[in-house]
């Protein structure tokens, strides 16, 4: 069998598929392509008030690509999980030719929480998040939003809803309707790492209401 290479992950995302281990023990992989499917609309994103109100105050620094590995061993490091040591393996692969990226929220010098994910032309496609602080799990994604926005990206995929996320209006849509919009994101060409701060800023204090 050939050996599963970052290539390969590239492939699956760009055809609407990804990987999960079922355990962390588990060396093999499934592929997954719900019906429906996760999204959250950049366009229609909501902050909880409760949240907006603690954000205002500024209580993390955020940061892009300080910490990849500790964000995804943070996303690991709980009862059940689908990082396994392979899966770990190729996104540290996908981080280090640009492809895969963390959203760190920092909370005096340590690192509270985040979210990691991946990135294909227009679309961003999240795949864990973690906290050690209240909030900063939550923080990290109004962030990432708040990026994705200013960056000018088409497509936010949740893969799942959950009812944590269905919080901030992420939607379920039909398999059909994901591959359309995939499709029109891989198209787009959108930075995520070099857009000016005070873009970023400003879609932020939009999203928490500061603006």
């Amino acid at each position: 069998m050939e050996e599963l290479t970052y290539r390969h992950l590239l492939w699956a995302y760009a055809n609407g598929i990804f990987p999960m281990a079922q355990t962390a023990d588990d060396p093999e992989i499934g592929w997954y392509d719900p019906d429906p499917r996760g999204v959250l609309p950049l366009d229609a994103v909501h902050v909880p008030r409760s949240l907006a109100k603690r954000l205002r105050k500024a209580p993390f620094e955020f940061r892009l690509d300080t910490a990849f590995a500790a964000v995804m061993d943070g996303c690991a490091a709980r009862p059940s999980t689908w990082i396994n040591a392979t899966i770990r393996a190729l996104y540290l692969e996908l981080h280090k030719v640009g492809h895969a990226h963390s959203v760190e929220a920092w909370a005096d010098g340590e690192l509270a929480g985040g979210l990691y994910g991946v990135r294909l032309g227009a679309a961003f496609f999240g795949e864990s998040m973690f906290a050690r602080k209240d909030d900063a799990s939550k923080a990290a994604l109004v962030h990432l939003v708040a990026r994705l926005r200013a960056g000018g990206f088409a497509l936010l995929d949740t893969q799942m809803t959950t009812e944590h996320m269905a919080r901030f209006g992420t939607v379920e849509i039909s398999r059909a309707e994901y591959r359309r919009r995939l499709a029109r994101a891989l198209k787009g060409v959108a930075p995520f790492t070099e857009i000016p701060q005070a873009r970023i800023d400003a879609e932020f204090s939009k999203l928490i209401g500061a603006a």
